[in-house]
């Protein structure tokens, strides 16, 4: 049997099938290898090992959604706050795309996301997108006195900031029932605005609108 053309792709594609359908990583990389007809030289030039392999799903996810909102023309005249909802969004829907996937990536520890391993490669890069917003300068250009103790935490730690809201939204999205996850697209347009209305201080009327929202989706589901 011929080998096939072996790329990342192909490589994340086939483990993708393999986990999905077990429940459980392979045994280990040459028997993956040998069932898939690959190489294991095509495979460890890419992963060292499988954990690896899942901690750059994610990752490969948002380097897809990054080449589908900058490949849209108007992208670059956009503000920060229409970029990062179109992140937002279009990241959303690859994951939905795979969302089997993701949930067996992630497994049992959604409620402790910040300490998953598997999240680490995609955090890096998540980051340099924020950095890439220009959100720091924005906080400097709409500084107020009463903000002044802010604005050093804020242009330091602004990425961790979004990082967080990053983790938020997925844990929704894992926990999202709703038709099409529509609950999710509605916790991300409300969350965006009101975080830029943060950095705008002028942030009651949208967080008591975003309070309202989770309040009813979490600690009231059926009402």
């Amino acid at each position: 049997m011929k080998n096939i053309e072996v790329t990342q792709e192909k490589i994340l594609e086939l483990y993708s099938n393999y986990v999905l359908r077990n429940n459980k990583k392979p045994l280990n990389v040459f028997t993956f290898c040998d069932d898939n007809v690959i190489a294991e030289s095509d495979f460890y030039f890419y992963y060292a090992n499988f954990d690896q392999l899942e901690g750059d799903y994610l990752k490969y996810f948002m380097d897809q959604t990054l080449l589908l909102i900058s490949a849209e023309e108007s992208y670059i005249m956009e503000t920060p706050k229409n970029k990062m909802l179109s992140f937002y969004f279009t990241f959303y829907e690859q994951l939905t795309l795979n969302r089997s996937l993701v949930i067996y990536l992630i497994g049992q520890e959604k409620n402790n996301l910040q300490n998953v391993k598997k999240l680490w490669s995609l955090k890096k890069e998540f980051q340099r997108f924020i950095k890439s917003l220009g959100l720091s300068e924005s906080v400097m250009e709409n500084q107020t006195e009463s903000m002044a103790k802010m604005e050093k935490i804020k242009n330091k730690g602004i990425e961790e900031l979004y990082w967080g809201h990053f983790v938020a939204t997925l844990k929704f999205w894992l926990e999202d029932t709703s038709s099409n996850f529509e609950k999710t697209d509605i916790f991300i347009e409300k969350s965006v605005d009101t975080s830029f209305e943060l950095l705008d201080v002028k942030p009651f009327k949208k967080l008591v609108d975003l309070g309202k929202f989770i309040f009813n989706e979490k600690v009231r589901p059926n009402s």
